[in-house]
């Protein structure tokens, strides 16, 4: 690619790092040497991309001479509104701007319309309203699954608890029996 401010005709390596065009870090800090065309034009190039920014007193025949209108309207409901300065009431389909197909021998003449994209129907309304459901839905079902769980796990603690606190009861017992049979042989 050419290079802005390398004032030359032919192609130079550079040391390219981060922020320089034609160039771009794939990690922090990284430099690559890159082969890059000077700014200078001369016959070698084949095609020049360029765009014009401001128009001068004479016109440039075949290029700002004439208008092309545009080929198609918008698609999106949005912008179809902003368009025409529509508001919200106003039916966006009766303002698709329309196509016309010309007659040929097979079929007769016909318009083309686009579908509208992000057009709010009752059935766009009717999932949202159902997805709002479902999710309050899932809300209360965790909940009470949580809830349910909670009690499993305090249930399961006490269980524990009860066993724990009977093994410690056994094991004094028979501490308590032996230390007392014991001073019955000493005795």
């Amino acid at each position: 690619p050419m290079k802005q401010g390398v004032l030359t005709n032919g192609r130079v390596r550079l040391l390219l790092g981060k922020g320089a065009s034609c160039f771009r870090e794939r990690r922090s800090g990284e430099r690559k040497r890159k082969s890059v065309r000077g700014c200078i034009v001369d016959s070698n190039l084949s095609v020049l991309s360029l765009v014009i920014v401001k128009k001068g007193e004479g016109e440039i025949p075949g290029l700002t001479d004439k208008t092309v209108p545009r080929r198609l309207g918008p698609k999106r409901a949005s912008k179809i509104r902003k368009l025409f300065n529509l508001s919200k009431e106003d039916d966006v389909r009766k303002y698709v701007i329309r196509r016309p197909l010309a007659a040929t021998d097979k079929r007769k003449a016909k318009t083309k319309a686009p579908k509208i994209q992000r057009l709010i129907t009752p059935v766009v309304l009717q999932r949202k309203r159902h997805r709002a459901s479902m999710k309050k839905q899932w809300a209360v079902k965790s909940r009470e699954q949580a809830a349910t769980y909670q009690k499993l796990l305090a249930q399961r603690q006490k269980e524990a608890r009860e066993k724990r606190v009977e093994r410690q009861q056994r094991r004094r017992r028979l501490t308590s029996t032996a230390q007392s049979s014991s001073q019955k042989l000493l005795a």
